[in-house]
């Protein structure tokens, strides 16, 4: 074999981080040792990978073939190690969610996983939706859970458990105790808002796509719970998750307002790679994940912790 997994895991690591320099440190290797395994690789076959555009390394037709076979390649080199070592082969895990699941789910499913399984690494990323899936295209997680949909022709999606939006105010603002209102009306009013890029935007964008008049947008927040408080203060209405708004319904912090004009279902998703290794690691965290919602219909329905 011409071609070690110490190359391959360099070239995976220069193509991600676009830098040698970047991917020297990701992997604790000097800058030399890193252009040196690079170029030996190139070298070997007689082949350029990457193209320097400016100060960045690029992947050219033939990088962009490799590299998602490179990473099955080492992933399964990981699960092989992990069992010489007696691990069972578990090894490690990049998971990336979107607010909603990750500050609500992710982080109880984890804890599972680590229970279940203490002598792997999981690593656990939050970010939006269109971050998620940038970060899963540039094979960056190995695993999303995301809010809402996804069309790239390079990312596969299995649905998971539906979701649904609520629009919610106050219990002091005016809208609490008048009868549902107008899309025209709902529309005037003061929101507090996701930014562009989550899965929660998107939905609500979505439901009112033919609906005249715009949303008048008084503050944009990327952190679900950001939402509640303004909305909590009186600032606004918001939209979010009926999971992120149980315990705030439950406590009459929020009230939700009646919208049925509008569809705010979604759909909660895994996605990864189409050209991802399904490694058993991300079999027994998709595992965990079934296991979290079985004979659940929607997200609301699942147990977690009260919050006082």
């Amino acid at each position: 074999m011409r071609y070690t997994l110490r190359q391959l895991e360099v070239f995976v690591a220069v193509a991600q981080h676009e830098s040698v320099s970047r991917a020297a440190r990701a992997l604790a290797l000097s800058q030399p040792a890193t252009s040196t395994a690079l170029a030996e690789l190139e070298r070997h076959f007689d082949c350029q990978l990457l193209d320097r555009i400016g100060k960045r390394l690029k992947l050219n037709a033939l990088g962009f073939q490799l590299l998602p076979k490179a990473v099955a390649l080492l992933d399964r080199a990981e699960e092989i190690e992990e069992l010489l070592r007696g691990q069972q082969g578990i090894g490690s895990l990049d998971v990336g969610a979107t607010l909603t699941i990750g500050n609500y789910l992710a982080t109880l499913l984890v804890s599972d996983f680590l229970k279940r399984h203490p002598n792997s690494r999981i690593r656990l990323r939050v970010r939006n939706t269109q971050a998620v899936i940038e970060h899963i295209l540039h094979h960056e997680l190995d695993l999303g859970l995301i809010e809402g949909d996804c069309q790239h022709p390079d990312v596969v999606l299995q649905p998971w458990v539906e979701d649904e939006l609520v629009v919610c105010c106050a219990p002091g603002h005016p809208l609490a105790s008048r009868p549902p209102p107008d899309m025209e009306h709902l529309l005037r009013e003061s929101w507090i808002m996701r930014e562009q890029g989550s899965g929660t935007r998107s939905t609500l964008e979505l439901a009112t796509r033919h609906r005249r008049g715009r949303f008048n947008i008084l503050l944009e927040l990327e952190h679900t719970e950001g939402i509640k408080r303004a909305v909590e203060s009186g600032l606004g209405i918001g939209c979010i998750s009926r999971l992120a708004l149980r315990d705030a319904f439950r406590r009459g912090s929020l009230v939700p307002l009646e919208t049925p004009e509008l569809d705010l279902r979604r759909q909660f998703a895994f996605v990864w790679h189409r050209h991802k290794y399904l490694s058993t690691g991300m079999r027994e965290f998709l595992r965990l994940c079934q296991q979290m919602t079985e004979g659940i219909t929607r997200s609301d329905e699942i147990e977690l912790p009260s919050v006082l």
